[in-house]
């Protein structure tokens, strides 16, 4: 699988007091690239279509996001198992790294709330 990336632009509201973007919305940004991942390259286009849930988030800050800038974030599947799959981003500023993350995701079925395997479909363009 190729790396997939797209641009998250920094909101004013992102920023905390000191100017800095807040750490709790590096998660939004990982959540935006996310979204637009499984549309562009998993062919996910609604949330009736999006059954899958993250179960694990670990994320590393490298430096700070200081302006109102363009966040890069590269996605690149690590894993894909019986009912789960693995993600790993960069973050990027001008070509800095400011943080990496993998989340763990797994598919579910909504009518149960139980857990599936990822649909055949899914694992062909995940890799």
């Amino acid at each position: 699988m190729e790396t997939f990336t797209c641009t998250v632009p920094v909101r004013f509201s992102d920023l905390d007091a000191a100017g800095v973007v807040n750490n709790a919305v590096y998660a939004t940004y990982l959540e935006e690239a996310r979204v637009a991942f499984a549309r562009e390259v998993v062919g996910i286009d609604g949330y009736d279509e999006f059954p899958f849930f993250v179960v694990s988030l670990d994320l590393e800050y490298h430096a700070p996001i200081r302006e109102l800038a363009d966040v890069t974030v590269a996605v690149t599947v690590q894993h894909v198992g019986e009912t789960s799959f693995t993600l790993a981003y960069e973050l990027t500023v001008d070509d800095h790294l400011v943080a990496e993350a993998e989340t763990v995701q797994v598919a579910v079925d909504f009518e149960t709330g139980e857990k599936r395997p990822v649909p055949e479909e899914w694992r062909a363009r995940l890799g």
